[in-house]
This record gives C-alpha cells, structure tokens and sequence, in this order.
C-alpha cells in the first residue's frame, strides 16, 4: 500500500454495480486529473492571451524598467563612499578590520617560513585525521614549491583563513537563529536559496560598488558565497537534535543557555564539522572567480593564465588550489566523523590532549628558526620546476592533432560545430518561438505534475519574474544551453555511476579523479576546452558537464550502493540478471538519490553556463560579465535575477514535493 492510499472502509468484497467503471478509475489517477485540468485552464486562458499580447516574446507592456532605480543607487554609492556616516563609520572600519587581518595571517605565514608552514599543517592535519591526511598534506605543500608557487599560494591561504573564520561566524549565528526559532528559520530560508542559487558573478558588483577593488571586496564576496552550507547545517543540526535528551536537560532544570551548551551544540557537532567542511569547499571555489576584483595569489595567476590562454601557467597555480582543497576536505571530513562517532585523535594516548598542540607547537617554531637561520623565508627558487613548457607543448599537439586532425569522425571543432546547429540552436530557437504563455504552461504541468501547487505556482511566478525584468529572450538562449549541458551530463552521470556502483575497483579508480574534477576551479575548465572547441556557446556547454559530472556520478554511485541488500539477494534468488535487478530494483528503489543528482546536475551547471559567457557563450552570463566589467549594476543585477529565477524553476521542476497529509492539497 503506497503512503497516500486510503484503507478500505468495509471489508467484503464490492459488488459489480459498485466497482468503479474503467472511465472513473482513469479519473481518478491524480496525474491524468492535473492534466485535465491544465488543458481545461490552456483552453481558456490561451486564446485570451493570444488576443491580448499575440508574438512569441514576453509582451513589452508587462515589463518593468528597473535600470533608473539601480542606476540611481550606483550614482549614489559612487558620490557618497567616501563622505556618508554608513561608509565612513561602519563599512569604512570593517574594509580595515579585513585588510589588517588577511594581512597578519599573510605575515606571520612568511614568518613561519615554508618550513614552519609546511610543519605546522602536517603536524595538525596527523594531529586531527591521521597519518595519510598528514602525508597528504606534506605533499601538497611541497609540490606547491615544487611548482613555483609558494607566494601565491600563501596569500590564497591567508585570505582562505580569515574567508573561512568569517564564513563560520556568520553561517553559525544564521543557522542559530534559524535553529532555534522556526518563525526565523522560514524567513532564512527563501533568503540562503537566493544566496546558493545566485551566481558568483553577481555578488562582485555591488560590493565592488562599496568597497573598490582589493581585497575586502573579494573577502566579503567570498563569505557571502560560504556562508550559507554552514548555515543551514547549522540550523539542520539544532533541529535534529534528540528530543529524548533534550527533555531529560529541561528536566535537571536546565536553562535555555545551558541547554544549548551542553545538549543541543554537542549533538550537532558532527553536523557543524560539516558544515565548516562544506564553508571551506565554497570559499576555494571563489578563489578565481575573487581575483577579477582585485584578490592576488593562485587565483590571480589562474585568470591572467586564461587571458592568455596559457594552459601551463593556469595548471601551474590550479594544482596548489586542488591540493588545499583536497587538504581541507580531508582534514575536516576526517574530524567530523571522528567527532560523530564519538572516537579518539588518532596516534598514541601520552600524545593526545595538551601535549600533542605542545609538541606541534614546538616542532613548528623549532622548523621555522631553522628555516629563519638558513636565510630562506619561502621556497628556494632553485628547487621549482617549470612545468608550463610542456604543459603547452602536450597542449599544441592536442589542439594540432585533435582541432580538426582527426580522420573520418572530425576534429573537435567539428563536434563543436554540430552540437551547435543541431542541439544547441534548435533549443534555443524553439524556445524563443515558442509563445511566453506556452513555456508558462509547460512549466506549470512540469512542476505540477511532480509536486503540488504550490510548486507550480512558484515555478511560474519565477519565469514570469524574468520576463517582467525584461530579459525574456537572454533568458531562453541560457535555459537552451542548461538543458544541452544537463542532458549529456546526465546521460554520462548515470552511466558512469551505473558503471562506479557495480564495480568497486572501477570506483576506487574514478575517485582520485573526481576529487581533482570537483576541488578544480571553474575557470581552469575553460582554457583547455577553449582551445579545443574555440570560442561560443559549445565550450560553455563543455565546461558545464566536465564540472557537474562529478557530483552526478558520486551521488548516483552512492544512491545504488545504498539499495536494500535483502531486496536486491531477493532478486538474485528468483533468478533475475544482473540488468533485470538494475531496472527492477535498483533504479527504483534509487530514485530518491538519482533525483537529487538530477537538482545537484541543473545548480551545478547553471553555475558554469553563465561563467561561459567569458568563452562566447552569450545570454545572461555575458550580461553578468559585462555588467562587472563596466559597473553597470542594473544590467549585472537583473541578470543575476534571472538567473536565480531560472535556478529556482529548474530545481521545482526536477525534485519532487510530496504532500504533507494524505489526501489533502493538490
């Protein structure tokens, strides 16, 4: 019996006059009456529509013009940034407060010296997860001088640290409120929608607005953008905290304060470790995108590599940005489920406690004098090795070899060229032809037909926003890239999770290289897939499903491999193959994750598509683009707007909503 069924009221069988007829039990099926019902409300609505605002693009007359609004307040930033109370007494002080900081961390990283630093991160990465996270992080700090990118590196690092502590604070007091409070929670959580859902791009403009270019911007913008895993892991963990134990602390008389202390933070400890792990994921991810706005380190030498397209240079200062990440994410992952389960720190019981920060204290300043007195505060440059060279070489023969070399099947440019005019164009122009009121429609049975309402109406209010800021036409060339990209990323997600799940040496191989495709920033897809495919919207496409692959593949990895193993032996013992158990049992009883890969597939490329717009690939991320490039905070802003509002439609029309009582609502 499904959870929405009915139980029957008597128990004796029904009689034939009293058995529904083969019409009314079709009626009955609540998909086929949603349809009814939108093919009923088409009937009426459309041919009032046509008569009103005939044409394929969304009616002028229902356009808002927001540029003077917008345009007034970036004047007026502009002329009072250095005179208004607001900037000179408060946004003036907190610019300082981030400078000072990321420079102190900065000074006393190069006063630590590369054999301090290097050290101190071992020592504590062995300290909290273990001797393979410490080798782990011996390595990536010694490769990074390896590549000659020791500065740079320590400047991404310090900015990382006051971006992550930053990013914390803030989440952690959000997720607090919202943990809590449930009136507070439902105000903050249309708000961190917005905040996921918007793209890195559209936090640039208007801090640059407040605070010029330099560091503060790129700091404030990357906790805005990192602060909202933290807060929602945060509030989810305050939420979930065992009633059980909480009544018992209430019961000792406990007050709220102290039951926050002593109950509900310690059990959602594990949730916070996350939480910080997914913060600090985020803060790397704006690690390039920062340096457009004046953030130095690996970051700079990333985006002035892809204004030169210099593939060696940009593989020289991304490596070091895959080697934290991966760093950090082991650290962190590691502590979190050591703090879950309720473990000890790895090593020894003398050294664990006071002792061990002692000891680690020790070795580091010890290494650091040593360092200080051999006269080499950072990686000597003798020991670095160029490896742009050969990375370009290996590049040109590939660009020589694959462009346009290749017998028979064509070239890259080739593929290139037809997913354009057969994939690419004829979504975009059957978009745009198709009349407002009919993709309103489509969206509406969509998100209906998967979910309720409520969900059909705020996928439509959201497309309607877009054509009533008046980038109707931008805004379908975008969603025309996003479902190319989502398409073939999905086709290879499940294929290759498929593949991943039944294989566990094939997955043992594909994670080391999925770790390197997730931690690897946006940016850095672009170069290669530039020169391989050239400039316009195809790259874009490329880049979108190189950079979302990953997170479809492991979602749906993990989704298999959790199947009821009594289902699947149940299978196997009534002889089904090894295909009939995938379709019949596996895939279904799946489906929850395999949507979610779907929801993480739609975000995941959204957010590459519209970086595309450096690469050619038009529409709203050229507008973005264009909008920082020139200040313009009305067309940066209404097509980040859009954005959102396409994010928002994609993700009601691909995650389920169920109902919350049986029997009510749509």
């Amino acid at each position: 019996m499904s959870f929405f069924s009915t139980p029957p009221i008597a128990t004796r069988p029904l009689s034939d006059a009293e058995r529904p007829g083969p019409l009314r039990a079709v009626l009955q099926l609540r998909a086929v009456s949603k349809l009814l019902l939108l093919v009923l409300a088409a009937a009426v609505l459309v041919p009032l529509l046509h008569a009103t605002w005939s044409g394929s693009l969304w009616p002028a007359d229902l356009t808002v013009d927001v540029s003077g609004p917008l345009g007034k307040t970036s004047d007026w930033i502009i002329d009072n940034r250095d005179s208004h109370p607001l900037f000179v007494y408060f946004l003036g002080h907190l610019s300082n407060a981030v400078v000072m900081s990321v420079r102190g961390v900065y000074l006393l990283l190069l006063a630590l010296g590369w054999t301090g630093v290097t050290a101190g991160v071992t020592l504590v990465a062995w300290r909290v997860a273990g001797v393979r996270i410490a080798a782990t992080a011996l390595i990536s700090f010694v490769v990074s001088g390896l590549l000659g990118m020791w500065v740079p590196t320590m400047q991404t690092l310090a900015l990382m640290v006051v971006a992550v502590v930053g990013s914390v604070l803030v989440g952690a007091l959000l997720g607090l409120a919202g943990g809590l409070s449930e009136r507070l929670f439902r105000i903050l959580r249309p708000v961190l929608d917005t905040m996921q859902v918007l793209p890195a791009f559209a936090y640039l403009l208007p801090v640059v607005l407040i605070f010029g270019i330099g560091v503060p911007a790129a700091l404030l913008a990357t906790v805005i953008y990192a602060a909202p895993p933290m807060a929602r892991l945060t509030a989810l963990g305050l939420r979930g905290a065992d009633p059980g134990v909480l009544e018992a602390v209430s019961s000792l008389g406990a007050t709220g304060r102290q039951k926050l202390l002593t109950a509900r933070l310690p059990l959602a400890r594990k949730e916070l470790l996350l939480g910080v792990n997914q913060s600090i994921m985020m803060a790397l991810g704006m690690v390039v995108i920062a340096s457009m706005i004046g953030a130095a380190g690996l970051g700079d030498r990333v985006y002035q590599a892809l204004a030169s397209v210099d593939v060696g240079a940009a593989l020289a200062a991304a490596i070091p940005i895959v080697l934290l990440a991966i760093v950090m994410d082991r650290t962190t992952a590691a502590a979190g489920e050591r703090l879950g389960a309720g473990t000890a720190a790895p090593g020894p019981k003398w050294l664990r406690g006071w002792q061990a920060w002692t000891g680690i204290a020790v070795v580091t300043a010890a290494l650091a004098l040593a360092g200080r007195l051999s006269g080499s505060l950072v990686w000597p440059s003798a020991w670095a090795v160029d490896v742009a060279r050969p990375v370009n070489d290996f590049k040109e023969w590939m660009v020589d070899h694959l462009y346009s070399g290749i017998p028979v099947i064509g070239g890259t440019a080739d593929w290139a060229a037809h997913f354009t005019d057969w994939v690419l164009n004829p979504l975009r122009d059957g978009l745009t032809a198709l009349p407002w009121y009919g993709t309103l429609l489509i969206v509406a049975a969509l998100a209906w037909l998967i979910g309720t309402w409520r969900t059909a109406l705020t996928a439509v209010l959201a497309m309607a926003a877009i054509g009533v800021l008046g980038v109707w036409k931008p805004s379908m060339n975008t969603l025309s890239q996003v479902i190319a990209a989502l398409a073939v990323t999905l086709v290879l997600g499940f294929g290759i999770g498929i593949l991943a799940a039944g294989s566990k040496r094939f997955e043992a191989i594909l994670r080391p290289v999925l770790d390197v495709m997730q931690t690897m920033p946006q940016f850095v897809y672009l170069i290669p897939v530039v020169a391989l495919f050239a400039v316009g919207r195809a790259p874009a496409a490329a880049a979108a499903v190189v950079y979302a692959l990953p997170a479809v593949i492991r979602i749906t990895t993990q989704g298999l491999r959790q199947v009821d193993p009594a289902a699947m032996e149940s299978a196997r013992s009534l002889g089904a193959t090894r295909w009939q158990m995938l379709r019949q049992v596996q895939l279904p009883l799946a489906r929850p994750s395999l949507l979610l890969a779907v929801n993480q597939g739609v975000v995941m490329v959204l957010a590459v598509v519209i970086i595309g717009g450096l690469v050619g690939g038009g529409a709203l991320g050229y507008d973005v683009v264009t909008g920082l490039a020139t200040g313009d905070l009305a067309l940066g802003l209404v097509a980040g707007v859009a954005i959102v509002c396409l994010g928002l439609m994609l993700d009601r029309v691909t995650q389920p909503t169920e109902r919350r009582t049986a029997g009510k609502g749509a």
